[in-house]
């Protein structure tokens, strides 16, 4: 019995214990609280975050989840966040570099003690900056301040110098800064054991590096003797430093509210005044608000920055019209001796997800009725009464019946081998069993038409190179089998995957809306979008012309959009790939023999859930408002 207990604990429940008993020993603190789940690892109190591990965590894996738990556990044991919050600038460019160079400052202290934390720290810089982007910066102007100056001030601290991938993005900053704050950086090294010591040079490097401007809120709040002066004195420390006399200030206690006034606004006309008074009320405001919903990334995508320079040329097309008759037959035979490989284990899975779904059924019936399937258990009333009326009876449906499922696979180059085939036979399994189930299945793969840009990066050209251009190259989106389609029909579609040449870039963000619009027109109450990615989204035409983190801030703005305000309930599988930094429900894998038993415990999940749970997100009370 403890022998099969043991079995049935993941491997990786140990490897949390004992980390959570670390966090505590590095914070000194026996109260801090260690969880597990998606989302950036972060600290909120004496409540650390870290990020799930994988069913059987890789010694990367390892060391990156213990790199996050060390320098948590660091800034919990060695930083002052009141300190902080009076040091640190407000708002902008020079609060990130600010924030990031006291996170290097806290890691330093750490490394310099404990090798074994070193290596860990470093596993977790090298994860950060392990996107190849990074490498590929040219400019400046892509490149993050803030990311370079923590790098070369940890460089001054530990001697550990920049991950090979960050190594172009850190030398294109270099020698700009340590020409203008060269001796600010020494003086860093010095003070490092001192946060407000520290806070204070790291201050006066900012104004070297004409950040004071963004800095002079928080000069005023660092120049003030007591706190309180700092919350409700601003205005008048302001007054104190322009030289204005105790008369003016007397008058500007009388105006209040209208403080901010100057001579100029004081000629403006009444209807102006009016319109100031007003923009300032609590009234306007939430009145301002309700316009703004009207306007989302997945509709308008150009009002959030993301463009594209031509459309023209995307398509959205069926599988088999992307090949021959023979060639499809062709890749549905290879396919299938994959499937006799993984038809065991992958079976297995799919067989448990059905159990679990028939087990929800509950079956109900609804008796006496004059019409559906004959009551044979009231036979007996005919029998002994032969003028007694037939009884009929009506089987209610399952919940789970009325929901739709969209695969959407990742068809970029990176899947190809192994990943591709077992994300196939994975979707090809699960389609037929919640199809026997009574769940209707979409499978729809996204990747691009070309390499390094198509016909749209040829009319940019041919357009004279015009700055900003936005996404440079053509989709393709694939549809694999249709929510409404039978597995028969399109099992021969979904071999496509395997064939040589289709894989190419992965434009995430686009994907994920195409679909999540195809799921919105489905008549199904429930609805569940599943991604399955193995990296972030790369295309270089597009990335080489506009920022590094061009399309991956686009992906984040559409998950946002769907998982705080669409019907459809998204999760995602990283196959290799942290996706928990990305999506709220998400899992990583690394090895692509998991994807099945990923993809199967998400899907037992969201259909154990119970109705109370998935109804909130169902957008029908708005038009019976209309209604009254």
């Amino acid at each position: 019995m403890a022998a099969g207990s043991n079995r049935k604990e993941a491997p990786a429940e140990p490897f949390k214990r004992v980390l959570g008993l670390a966090v505590r020993a590095i914070a000194g603190d026996g109260e801090v609280q260690v969880s597990y789940g998606p989302g950036k690892p972060e600290l909120d109190g004496k409540a650390v975050q870290l990020p799930e591990p994988s069913r059987v965590p890789s010694q990367r894996e390892v060391a990156v989840i213990r790199g996050w738990a060390d320098s948590l556990a660091l800034t919990a044991a060695c930083h002052d966040a009141k300190l902080h919050a009076r040091l640190a600038p407000k708002a902008g460019p020079a609060k990130a570099v600010f924030e990031a160079v006291e996170r290097a400052r806290i890691e330093a202290l750490g490394a310099n003690r404990m090798p074994g934390m070193a290596a860990n720290l470093t596993a977790r810089i090298e994860d950060q900056y392990g996107h190849g982007r990074y490498a590929e910066i040219t400019e400046r102007a892509d490149a993050p301040l803030e990311d370079a100056l923590a790098l070369i001030v940890r460089e001054r601290l530990t001697g550990a110098a920049p991950p090979q991938t960050a190594k172009a993005m850190v030398d294109l900053w270099r020698s700009w800064i340590e020409d203008r704050a060269g001796r600010t950086l020494s003086r860093l090294e010095n003070v490092a054991d001192d946060q407000a010591s520290f806070g204070r040079v790291l201050r006066d490097m900012l104004k070297t590096l004409d950040l004071s401007d963004e800095l002079s809120e928080g000069e005023r709040e660092e120049g003030d003797e007591e706190q309180e002066q700092q919350d409700g004195g601003e205005q008048q420390a302001q007054d104190q430093q322009d030289g204005q006399d105790a008369e003016d200030q007397a008058s500007e206690d009388q105006r209040g509210e209208g403080e901010e006034g100057e001579p100029v606004d004081s000629a403006q006309d009444a209807d102006t005044d009016q319109f100031d008074a007003d923009d300032d009320s609590d009234e306007t405001a939430e009145a301002r608000e309700p316009w703004r919903p009207n306007v989302n990334v997945l509709d308008n995508p150009e009002a959030f920055g993301y463009k594209v320079f031509s459309r023209s040329h995307d398509e959205e097309i069926a599988a088999e019209n992307l090949s021959t008759p023979d060639e499809l037959e062709r890749l549905r035979s290879f396919l299938d001796k994959e499937l006799r490989h993984l038809q065991s284990i992958v079976g297995r899975l799919a067989n448990k997800l059905q159990r679990k779904l028939m087990a929800q059924q509950n079956r109900a019936w609804d008796f006496d009725l004059e019409e559906g399937i004959l009551d044979t258990a009231r036979l007996t009333r005919v029998v002994i009464d032969p003028l007694h009326a037939l009884s009929f009876k009506h089987e209610r449906d399952a919940t789970f019946r009325d929901t739709v499922v969209t695969l959407l696979l990742d068809n970029s180059g990176s899947m190809r081998g192994r990943p591709i085939m077992v994300a196939a036979c994975c979707a090809d399994i699960l389609a037929r069993t919640l199809e026997r189930c009574g769940v209707k299945v979409e499978i729809l793969g996204f990747t691009t038409k070309a390499w390094k840009g198509g016909q749209a990066r040829e009319a940019w050209l041919a357009a004279g190179k015009p700055p900003n251009p936005g996404r440079l190259n053509d989709l393709r989106h694939i549809i694999y089998k249709s929510a409404d389609a039978p597995w028969r029909r399109s099992k021969r579609s979904l071999a496509l995957m395997m064939r040589e040449g289709l894989l190419k870039e992965n434009i995430d963000g686009e994907a994920l809306a195409w679909a999540h619009r195809r799921l919105l027109v489905r008549p199904e109450r429930r609805r569940i979008l599943m991604m399955i990615s193995d990296g972030a989204p790369v295309d270089d035409s597009t990335l080489s012309v506009n920022t590094g983190s061009y399309l991956e801030q686009h992906l984040r703005q559409v998950i946002e959009e769907i998982e705080t305000r669409s019907p459809v309930e998204l999760i995602a599988i990283g196959i290799g790939h942290d996706v928990t930094r990305y999506y709220r429900r998400a899992v990583t894998i690394t090895d692509p023999a998991e994807l099945a038993g990923a993809m199967t415990d998400k899907l037992v999940e969201l259909f154990e859930e119970t109705g109370a749970e998935v109804a909130p997100k169902r957008p029908a009370p708005a038009p019976r408002r209309k209604l009254h």
